[in-house]
Order: structure tokens, then C-alpha cells, then sequence
């Protein structure tokens, strides 16, 4: 029987970004240089097919500190954590490694000069989000205020408007995150914003890969796991793009092909936390279904590296 023919858009950048490359190095680094176990505070990076990965090397996943043995190191995730998180780690003289994405490191130090300069912070944000939880974490109850949208700006109660700055999430919608910023500079004229934008260049090139892909077809999946901000954004950024079905699948099995029934184009893409073995799976089954015919869509080219910390560079 002859398969029907399928254009299958390719979008470039796609999948893995520098920090989460960095954070799985950091795991399997930790793991050679101390062995089995290592304990990591909360998933590396939000992928059912990494942290499996990475359990079955001897990572050994917790929610919470106190879940760690004295004598094991532990590795925060790439989302970042509390200062409280640090501090107790230092307490029990626990050998620890700080996986926390470098921008969101940068958007932690922004907080904390804010605060140095006597001024309040807000967060553009997601609820219960690891990164929210750790960025809010950097300075005292209260010191931090969470929005989520431009009708949170309007009911938001802070000290002083002349004493105020903001800062965001790294895995937000541009778009969304600009009517928020929008709303606060129209409430608050004299709130400050970051020296240089707080979303990651890693979300902002996949949304823009996907915006330019969005219109060329008649469908669009997004690789990534339901608890990944970024790649949840990707599908609203697809949808909003015009694309009629866009959904999030964490790997092929997940393929709803009766609502692909029909369809002449498909796009695909991946969220940060994404391998590219689980982006490849996805393709090969439209290849099993559909004669097809791949063409890539490339808005960006980043060729961004974070080093690991210092602790694993060095000889054991």
C-alpha cells in the first residue's frame, strides 16, 4: 500500500539548550568522580527519558534535602533553589553541586541587587515552578511579589512604587511576559527592568522557530514533558502562530495519528529539556506512516556552552 505524501517541517533550534546540556554533564560527572549514588534535589531537568537515564546510572531523585544522606553528595537542578537550600546543605557539611542554569543564576543576582539597592521586587511567573520557587527563594518572605498575568499587576500591593524592579521567569512566552511587563510600567512608571533581557535566549529562539513554522502547517507537535514550562509555551506559541493542532507529546507512542488523520504538513520541534534521540523516534514514526519529505526551518543558530563547575574539572 502506498503511504500519502507529508511535508514534515523541521524547526531549528530545537531541543536541548546549553544549561540543560550542562546540568546532565554535571550528574555524570558527579556520578564518575564519587560513584553510586548521587543524589539530586528535584529532577536535573524536567524529562521523564533524562532522569530515567540518569537513575539508571545511580542518580537517586528527592524533593527535598532533607531525603539525603550526610555522607553523598547531592546536585541541585538546573532550575535553581532557595538560598535556605545552600545554607542547610552547608550546615550538614554536605558535599554539594549547584546545577542551577547560569541565567537563571544571573536573574538570581539581578534580585539580589535590586534588594541591596532598598528596592521590591516583583516576579513575572509560574506559580509552585521550581525556577519561581528558587528566584523568590533569593531574598526574605515578602521581598518577592508572583504575577502571572496583566489582572495580577492590577491587584498586586506593594510598599512603594518609587522603590520598586522586576524580574522573570527564563521559560515564559515572550509575547505573554510582554503584556504583563506592559500592564506593570503602566501601574508602576518607575519600576525598573532587567539591564538585559530575564528570558533565555534558548526559549525566545524556539518560540521564534516555531512562530516561522507555525503557518507552513496543517499540524505541530511539541517533544517535551508536561511539567516542562518552555515546552508548554511552545505549543501555545504554535497555536497562537496559526497552526489549527498543536499539541505536546513526550515521545512517539504518545501520537495521536486518528487527529492527524488527513494531514498533508506536519511541524515538529522540542522543548529545551528534549533529547534529540526522542526528536529523531517521533520522526521515524511518520516515516513508518506517511512517504516523507523533511525540510528544516532554522531562525537561529546558537552555538552557546556553559562550563561545568570547577569541582569536576579538576582531577579526583
Amino acid at each position: 500500500m502506498t503511504k500519502p505524501p507529508l511535508t514534515l517541517f523541521l524547526a531549528a533550534p530545537r531541543g536541548f539548550c546549553a544549561g540543560v546540556d550542562r546540568a546532565i554533564k554535571i550528574v555524570e560527572l558527579a556520578l564518575d568522580r564519587w560513584g553510586t549514588p548521587v543524589y539530586v534535589r528535584h529532577e536535573i531537568v524536567h524529562n521523564k527519558f533524562v532522569v530515567d537515564g540518569l537513575r539508571a546510572k545511580g542518580a537517586i531523585f528527592v524533593e527535598e534535602l532533607s531525603e539525603c544522606p550526610d555522607d553523598r553528595p547531592v546536585i541541585f537542578s538546573a532550575h535553581g533553589v532557595p538560598k535556605s537550600v545552600p545554607t542547610a546543605a552547608q550546615a550538614r557539611n554536605l558535599v554539594y553541586v549547584d546545577a542551577t542554569c547560569p541565567l537563571v543564576s544571573k536573574v538570581h543576582i539581578e534580585a539580589q541587587r535590586h534588594a541591596d539597592n532598598g528596592l521590591q521586587m516583583i516576579m513575572i511567573g509560574h506559580a509552585g515552578h521550581p525556577e519561581t520557587v528558587g528566584t523568590m527563594g533569593q531574598l526574605p518572605e515578602g521581598e518577592v511579589l508572583l504575577v502571572e498575568t496583566p489582572e495580577d499587576v492590577a491587584t498586586v500591593e506593594i510598599r512603594d512604587p518609587a522603590k520598586l524592579a522586576y524580574v522573570t521567569q527564563t521559560t515564559l512566552s515572550v509575547d505573554d511576559t510582554a503584556d504583563v511587563v506592559a500592564a506593570l510600567q503602566q501601574r508602576f512608571p518607575l519600576i525598573v527592568g532587567p539591564h538585559k533581557e530575564d528570558i533565555c535566549y534558548a526559549t525566545t529562539n524556539r518560540q521564534e522557530a516555531v512562530k516561522a513554522m507555525a503557518p507552513k502547517c496543517d499540524a505541530m507537535l511539541v517533544v517535551g514533558a508536561p511539567n516542562s514550562s518552555n515546552s508548554r509555551r511552545l505549543v501555545e506559541v504554535g497555536a497562537r502562530a496559526g497552526c489549527q493542532y498543536a499539541q505536546l507529546v513526550q515521545r512517539a507512542t504518545d501520537i495521536d495519528w486518528r487527529a492527524l488523520d488527513g494531514i498533508s504538513s506536519i511541524g515538529i520541534t522540542a522543548g529545551a529539556s528534549a533529547p534529540e534521540v526522542l526528536i529523531n523516534e517521533v520522526i521515524a514514526a511518520f516515516d513508518a506512516h506517511y512517504d516523507v519529505t523533511q525540510e528544516v526551518v532554522e531562525t537561529a543558530v546558537e552555538n552557546v556552552e556553559f562550563k561545568v563547575p570547577r569541582v569536576l574539572r579538576e582531577p579526583a
